[in-house]
């Protein structure tokens, strides 16, 4: 129980999955209950352990996580969360995500991503910034290389 009592308190007891909390006196055959996550985000990468509810380890199986936009969002053409990850991870670099309407929604959505991020791939200070473009706000995310 200490890898995942550690793990838990690394990922301040929140799913990675669906980032909502985990409840740590849930039983660990709960659904809702603590697991411990294997995941690498590259054949030649280290495994990384995180936490994720029972039923969101199970869920995912072998297949690709597809991390969820929130509806209260109001994004274009989100990108997906976890092929930015890994590409952020790996090489680095700037990363358009979506586009927004107006400025208040891409800022809105920039800062969701930032608190996103600090727990989808801990260690990896992502910064994201919001610029104007043909009538509409680019939401942009940033990492240097680990």
């Amino acid at each position: 129980m200490s890898l995942l009592d550690d793990v838990a308190r690394r990922d301040s007891w929140r799913c990675w999955v669906c980032d909502e909390p985990v409840d740590a006196a849930m039983s660990v055959n709960d659904p809702r209950g603590p697991s411990v996550d294997s995941r690498t985000t590259d054949k030649k990468a280290k495994v990384t352990e995180r936490l994720a509810h029972r039923a969101c380890n199970t869920r995912k199986g072998a297949v690709k996580v597809v991390i969820a936009w929130p509806d209260r969002l109001h994004v274009v053409e989100p990108a997906p969360l976890i092929t930015v990850a890994e590409r952020l991870e790996r090489k680095g670099g700037r990363e358009l995500v979506a586009r927004s309407a107006s400025r208040k929604d891409a800022q809105e959505a920039a800062e969701w991503l930032v608190d996103r991020f600090s727990r989808l791939t801990p260690g990896l200070p992502v910064t994201a910034s919001v610029d104007a473009g043909g009538g509409q706000y680019l939401v942009t995310l940033a990492a240097g290389r680990r």
